[in-house]
């Protein structure tokens, strides 16, 4: 019945007559004005720009038709409005000798009006509120996502939203599916902060144009761009255990041609084991990264506009026991230890030709390479994957309100995995070659309307696609957004998503421990269907500003496949589930702007995960139930600094059962409740700024979260059970210049 209600969805007629007043705001350089706001003359009802430079503002009740439109460093600009129900807003810039512009006035924290789904846009204000000196360190200030150490000796990392693992968030670059498959295990770490202008974060089912996954939400990560960013940018990071980052952007333009050119290093920091467990509390990291973005034209005008964009990474990690060398020792029983060596080229392109303002045909095209070459301890890792993806998307909008996107698209992934031994005294089976080839054309198609006086958007998609092994898959997904009020919107979505299994990129830890890897059947794809309502409420008065949000999303799995550490402590089971699996989770949010200097937020998550087994429930390792969150900045009106704090508790987690191992190597049901603070103060100069933080101010660690450390080569070696901070207290310091 689903499949007609969508397909008659797609049909309806949508007359009626506006009450809101839509637009655009550009400079006079073309350029979208995003986070400009909008307001009517004489009444508190203000509108904000999207990542698009649109807008739409209610005009029911208002005593003037005078409608202002207000951006930092440009000219005020007033539109008396009459019958029209949409205007555009051309703003001047500000040219002045005399005078410092600054441009980065940016609410840290943008949460769309316009969305059916509730998304946060963390912008380059809110980013430099900490160090974020790669992408997993650009959450700190917010509640959504939760970055999550997997595995201590490798340090590899994953993005968390509503208590699930990472991989059933879709992980977006410029739009792109970079990180999947074998880039999973490293991909977040190595897209350097300097690099992001923007993050995008929305839970749930998601909009069907990126593909069929984002079970449990989407994080698009947009880079910076060639002909909106500073001509020269420099960044040089190092902390308390002088691991070293460098950073160098450079960007021309040339008529309608532009370019940046990025250098990214990692040295590696000095061997330190603070717990004295003969390990390092983190792995000796190089890496080297050049990137180059080519831009044509703009997306808005009449005729071709193109965006290219190339990488080349290196990368070497190196962890283990703190004696460990890998020229001597490796895959010796003599010393632990791991090395990673991998190299990755990626290539993508947006290539688009708009005909009007109603119609726009555009290409999405991506590749990338990554070769891996890697040992943990006395298993042998080598792998390689090519990845391909394109994507022609038609837009129609057939009226000023009603939009269809439809088109094709093709995935293409192919993972080969060689696994050995130097030593298999542990009489470990799951050495081979492993071959994952998957071919999958796509057809999709999404209608956005505009309902009920504007006050109803309602987003209706499908996709089926085509699996070379496992068939045509159907993900249908809807999404509604209601306008109680001006500053008041409901929102609610629904709709299905599926993945396939990687499980050792996936699961990195199954390598670096000494379990033995146990495949009972064939495994097939995880589905599961996302549901989540969201109600947020914005405010602003003369001396404060801001917004409430509260939301709830419910994941109901069909199949799962999660490893089984529990039934045998030297042996990880893998195969489906397919009984109940659900999570639950609960956030609310306050975030408060006061007297334009002092910015607060409050954030709660409540989390239930869990699955049941013959009749028992059974919660999920490695969540905390309840987590809290604080943050709070300063910045006094001269801008001339600022202060931010934030503070993290986390409540107790439930930990993997090993009642079954030597009473030496047992671990507790339930983790320790524990708190994070994390402070940063930046001083800025005319182009010149000097930031200095502290992360785990209190220098809260971890004990003994390797199991077995005194004896890596025993079957109750366990590098995996990490559910806090393992390192301690970090120091950091960094400069950063910018020539606009």
């Amino acid at each position: 019945m689903s499949k007609y209600i969508i397909l008659l969805v797609f049909l309806l007629p949508t007359l009626s007559v506006a009450q809101n007043v839509r637009g655009k705001i550009i400079n006079n350089l073309n350029d979208v004005l995003v986070g400009a706001d909008v307001y009517w003359q004489g009444f508190n009802r203000v509108a904000t720009t999207d990542e698009n430079g649109e807008f739409v503002i209610s005009a029911e009740g208002v005593p003037s038709k005078n409608l202002i439109a207000v951006y930092v460093g440009h000219f005020t600009d007033t539109i008396a409005i009459d019958q029209e129900n949409y205007v555009e807003f051309v703003l001047e810039e500000i040219a002045s000798l005399n005078a410092v512009v600054v441009t980065d006035e940016r609410p840290g924290v943008i949460i769309s009006d316009f969305n059916p789904i509730k998304t946060e846009q963390l912008t380059e204000a809110e980013l430099g509120k900490s160090a974020c000196c790669d992408l997993a360190g650009c959450f700190e200030t917010q509640t959504t996502v939760q970055p999550q150490t997997t595995n201590v000796v490798t340090n590899s990392k994953e993005l968390r939203i509503s208590g699930l693992s990472g991989v059933y968030n879709q992980v977006l670059i410029d739009g792109f599916p970079m990180i999947q498959g074998l880039t999973y295990t490293y991909g977040i770490s190595s897209i350097p902060g300097t690099l992001v202008k923007s993050i995008y974060i929305a839970k749930g089912a998601n909009s069907v144009l990126q593909g069929y996954e984002s079970i449990s939400g989407q994080i698009n990560v947009v880079t910076k761009d060639p002909d909106n960013t500073d001509k020269l940018y420099a960044n040089i990071y190092v902390n308390s255990f002088l691991e070293k980052h460098f950073n160098l952007n450079y960007a021309f333009k040339q008529g309608k041609w532009s370019n940046l050119t990025t250098l990214h290093s990692v040295q590696p920091a000095n061997r330190v084991d603070r717990d004295e467990d003969g390990f390092l509390d983190l792995p000796l990291l190089t890496r080297y990264a050049i990137s180059n973005k080519w831009k044509y034209g703009k997306d808005n005008e009449i005729g071709w506009n193109s965006t290219v964009g190339i990488r080349f990474m290196k990368e070497q990690r190196v962890g283990g026991q703190s004696g460990f060398n890998a020229d001597r020792d490796k895959g010796s029983l003599q010393t632990y230890g791991n090395f990673v060596d991998l190299t990755q080229t990626e290539l993508w392109t947006k290539t688009a030709y708009r005909f009007s303002g109603a119609h726009n045909l555009a290409i999405f095209a991506s590749g990338y390479q990554q070769n891996q070459n890697s040992f943990f301890g006395t298993v042998l890792y080598d792998a390689q994957q090519t990845n391909f993806y394109t994507n022609i998307q038609y837009e129609f909008n057939y009226t000023p309100k009603n939009v269809l996107k439809a088109g094709i698209s093709y995935r293409y992934l192919n993972l080969k995995e060689d696994i050995d031994f130097t030593d298999n005294t542990l009489l470990r089976t799951y050495a081979a070659q492993y071959l994952n080839e998957e071919s999958i054309p796509g057809i999709f198609a999404e209608h956005t309307m505009q309902l009920l006086d504007d006050k109803l958007t309602w987003i209706a998609g499908v996709r089926g696609d085509y699996h070379n092994e496992f068939g045509f898959a159907f993900t249908p997904r809807t999404l509604v957004k209601y306008n109680l009020t001006p500053s008041t919107i409901v929102r609610a979505n629904i709709g299905t998503g599926w993945r396939t299994v990687n499980l050792f990129s996936e699961n990195i830890n199954l390598l670096v421990s000494s379990r033995d890897i146990i495949f009972t059947e064939n495994l097939a794809p995880e589905s599961a269907l996302n549901a989540g309502i969201n109600v947020t409420q914005k405010f602003q008065q003369d001396q404060y500003s801001g917004y409430f949000s509260v939301d709830f999303y419910h994941t109901n799995f069909q199949n799962q496949i999660f490893p089984d550490y529990d039934t045998d402590p030297s042996k990880a089971f893998i195969k489906n589930f397919r009984g109940t699996s659900i999570s639950n989770s609960f956030q609310a949010e306050l975030s408060l702007k006061i007297i334009e200097q002092f910015s607060w937020k409050l954030g709660y998550n409540l989390l239930d995960v869990y699955r049941e087994i013959e009749g028992e429930k059974q919660v999920l390792p490695f969540n905390a139930k309840h987590k809290l969150l604080t943050t709070f900045s300063y910045e006094p009106l001269s801008k001339r600094y600022h202060f931010d704090m934030n503070v993290h508790w986390y409540g107790k987690q439930v930990l993997p059962n090993t009642e079954s191992n030597p009473v030496e190597y047992r671990r507790g049901n339930f983790s320790d409740p524990y708190t994070l603070v994390n402070a940063q103060f930046t001083y800025s100069f005319e182009q010149f700024e000097i930031y200095t933080g502290c992360e785990n101010i209190f220098d809260f660690r971890q004990e003994q979260p390797i199991i077995s450390s005194d004896d890596p080569f025993s079957p109750f070696f366990d590098t995996s059970s990490v559910w806090g901070p393992t390192r301690g207290r970090e120091i950091y310091l960094g400069f950063r210049f910018r020539l606009p």
